[in-house]
């Protein structure tokens, strides 16, 4: 079904990196900008991410494995512990925003503001620039590939237009983009918070890591990635993480499956691109300026 899989290192059949992506609370002051303080329950919810984060980091000691934690820059900076131990073990840190803000509700202006804010926090953190970012809430702007782009990021992973990497070609240049999708996403399998206007059916563990496993099993068959978004306090919870030892636990028992960090992937990638051993599509981005001129604004179809 693949029709230009990537050549993995040592032949292997499949990349995965596990991203978890650690908002902690900062969204919430974000979305909840006048009460947030008088809503305890659900900080209480989000703050089990201190309790999560030295489960996971023990999970991937191991396994022997390095992974990528995607953070907004308010959280390094607020939690700074917290994630010094993510660091400390020799995880990549990815840019996630500063305080979870929606790049795509911004003006470009101050969606670079908060870009090279954030990037300040991580270098300063980590003493590296990021070489990675995901949007929040995958709210890539028509803005984001050439703000990325100016500011020397290596790959984005906010987009889901495809298996398998591919080129972003904005007007300032190009950004390699490895995708991910919604149906690796903890939020549908586990995501049950009324205080932040998010309401599903919470699937129990075993139904929702086979749906993680179900995904896995296509990349691994014809040849793709495995790109989870996940969030400490949703995964991190015990009853869905022993179960991810039992699924990391079977991947590696297959003997041909890449783990690695999401900027080793990249790096990669490029690779196989500059020896001409793998040849991406290209999208031109933003796909649209403006709205389309086949709607006339005196006449605006009523959807029902």
């Amino acid at each position: 079904m693949i029709k230009n899989p990537v050549p993995w290192p040592n032949n292997a059949k499949c990349a995965v990196s596990i991203t978890f992506d650690v908002d902690t609370d900062s969204a919430l002051h974000l979305t909840h900008l006048n009460k947030a303080d008088t809503m305890v329950s659900v900080q209480s919810l989000l703050k089990y991410d201190e309790i999560a984060i030295p489960r996971i980091l023990d999970m991937y000691k191991n396994f022997g494995i390095k992974q990528t934690f995607f953070v907004p820059a308010w959280v390094i900076e607020k939690y700074p512990h917290t994630i010094e131990q993510i660091v400390n073990d020799g995880h990549e840190i990815g840019h996630h925003g500063y305080l979870h803000e929606h790049p795509n509700e911004l003006s470009k202006e101050d969606e670079e503001y908060w870009l090279t804010r954030s990037i300040e926090t991580i270098e300063k953190f980590t003493g590296e620039k990021p070489r990675g970012w995901r949007a929040p809430l995958y709210n890539f702007s028509k803005h984001s590939a050439e703000l990325l782009v100016k500011h020397n990021f290596l790959y984005d992973t906010s987009l889901m237009a495809d298996d398998v990497p591919y080129i972003i070609q904005s007007e300032k240049g190009e950004i390699l983009e490895l995708p991910t999708h919604w149906g690796v996403d903890d939020w549908l399998q586990f995501g049950h918070f009324t205080e932040l206007n998010y309401k599903m059916p919470i699937k129990s563990a075993t139904d929702g890591i086979q749906t993680f496993m179900d995904e896995f099993e296509a990349a691994y068959e014809y040849g793709g990635m495995f790109i989870p978004v996940w969030h400490p306090f949703i995964t991190g919870r015990i009853s869905r993480l022993r179960l991810v030892y039992k699924m990391i636990e079977e991947m590696q028992k297959r003997g041909d499956v890449w783990f690695a960090p999401m900027e080793e992937i990249a790096q990669h990638v490029q690779k196989c691109i500059d020896n001409g051993t793998y040849k991406p599509r290209k999208i031109n981005m933003p796909y649209y300026n403006e709205g389309i001129p086949e709607i006339n604004n005196d006449r605006i179809i009523q959807q029902k």
